[in-house]
């Protein structure tokens, strides 16, 4: 049985959002900013977390060592972590990897092996969305840059958050 610590600080990662949440919070900060922000798709996450030429093969964003880039089971005491303060992956990103689960705007499918794909977006409807990166409480093998979830979208849940895409 482990037992959790709800952290709510402004230097850590936003948790507990469901889908729409994050659609509801981009809407008025584009608003605010002219901006188009948006969730990133499942493809453009997964470019991110791998990012770089000499870091495209890790496990994790940027290391083949869970303890360099990510706040996991092993390391996290049960709870978030500020943001930034585990190594980068090679394009600078910071927490692609554990702290907290990222939604995508994808809905969840199962991948066609046999097929090549430039930057898919996965199935055009379906009952899960797509979630990335793995949160503190998870073992390092859902932190690594490969790991996806399927997750019911207009529930909220806690290690769930999301990162913006411009």
């Amino acid at each position: 049985m482990f037992r959790f610590l709800l952290c709510v600080s402004s230097d850590r990662p936003v948790e507990r959002v469901c889908y729409h949440d994050c659609l509801d919070f981009i809407k008025k900060l584009n608003q605010l900013t002219g901006q188009k922000f948006r969730l990133p798709t499942e493809s453009e996450w997964e470019y991110a977390c791998r990012g770089g030429v000499n870091s495209r093969s890790c496990k994790y964003s940027g290391s083949n060592d869970p303890d360099v880039v990510a706040w996991y089971r092993d390391n996290s005491g049960s709870q978030t972590h500020p943001v930034a303060t585990k190594a980068p992956n090679e394009l600078g990103i910071y927490d692609m990897s554990g702290n907290v689960w990222e939604w995508c705007s994808d809905w969840y499918g199962y991948y066609e092996l046999t097929k090549e794909h430039t930057n898919p977006t996965g199935p055009d409807s379906g009952r899960y969305g797509v979630r990335r990166g793995g949160a503190f409480n998870n073992s390092e093998w859902f932190v690594r840059a490969s790991a996806r979830g399927a997750t019911y979208r207009p529930e909220p849940y806690m290690f769930l958050g999301f990162r913006l895409a411009l």
